[in-house]
């Protein structure tokens, strides 16, 4: 269990310096009512072999599954909610499409516990950065209109040539930009640990750190996508960040994979008494409808 003043000393050492000196009102952990509760939820991508992803004709054709056909398995399994993945959604949405998603969570009894983008706020100015930034506020209205109340977001990649300074500084502000609409619309925006310069335990905090004070930003804990030495170290450092989580059933450690400890992964957020859902997101390559309920059956028995 990482304590308080673990974390702060942690904070210290990856803030120390300029950075340090001048955040007076940089994001903090939330403030949690000391007991843990969580709720299970299910990532379509975790079907990403069945659907199509948007914009390719081709594989619409050969989708075996929809976005209300993913919501009706997740009913089936007697899930909490269900995050729809943003990738799986039609190339052009309606705010028709957008309301028939939450009426049918909702008489299936499900929550719509969020969904997800693939942004990069590391662009420099130009087209692109500003097709981003775009991407950000139209996905913050899909999910006002839903009702899902949190979009996981990633940072980006230190573009050729650039470096990864002038990319987190352009980043922050790509965060802080998106912020001040989505505060306004009620969606919480959850920054991933997903590579690029978030990678490492002290490049995601160096970002959370210079986002502005917010209550409406927080991290995303992904279980599975720390690939140092002792990832579950890492991971005990951000849970008390996390706004939303999502496990994956393997773990990298120094580029090599193994099966994530799953009682430890969520012990690490009980310990931090995170409370909110606990999304799976199924990455093995094989058939996931026979195995994600055994995984289902595990995390609704760890959480309980």
């Amino acid at each position: 269990m990482t304590t308080r003043r673990e974390l702060l000393a942690v904070t210290a050492t990856i803030l120390s310096g300029s950075l340090a000196s001048s955040r007076t009102n940089a994001a903090d952990a939330p403030r949690r009512n000391g007991q843990s509760h969580m709720k299970l939820s299910l990532a379509a991508y975790s079907f990403r072999r069945y659907m199509a992803r948007r914009g390719t004709p081709r594989q619409i054709k050969a989708a075996r599954m929809t976005l209300e056909d993913f919501i009706r398995y997740c009913a089936e399994l007697n899930l909490d909610g269900t995050e729809l993945t943003g990738y799986y959604f039609p190339q052009d949405v309606t705010q028709a499409y957008l309301l028939s998603l939450k009426e049918l969570t909702f008489r299936l009894g499900l929550d719509i516990s969020g969904t997800a983008i693939g942004n990069d706020f590391c662009l420099p100015d130009g087209e692109k950065r500003d097709s981003q930034l775009a991407l950000c506020r139209e996905w913050i209205d899909y999910a006002a209109t839903m009702g899902a109340p949190v979009i996981r977001i990633f940072a980006g990649s230190v573009p050729a040539g650039d470096t990864e300074d002038a990319a987190r500084e352009r980043c922050v502000a790509g965060i802080n930009q998106s912020l001040e609409y989505a505060a306004r619309k009620g969606v919480f925006l959850a920054l991933e640990n997903h590579g690029g310069i978030t990678s490492t335990l002290e490049q995601l905090l160096r970002i959370v750190h210079a986002v502005d004070s917010s209550p409406w930003f927080g991290v995303n804990f992904d279980g599975g996508n720390f690939r140092s030495d002792d990832p579950y170290h890492e991971l005990e450092h951000i849970a008390p960040f996390a706004i939303n989580a999502q496990l994956k059933v393997g773990i990298s450690r120094n580029g090599a994979s193994e099966p994530a400890d799953l009682p430890r992964i969520v012990g690490i957020l009980r310990d931090a008494g995170y409370r909110g859902y606990v999304v799976l997101e199924y990455e093995k390559n094989d058939d996931p409808k026979k195995s994600i309920p055994s995984y289902v059956d595990q995390l609704r028995e760890l959480i309980a």
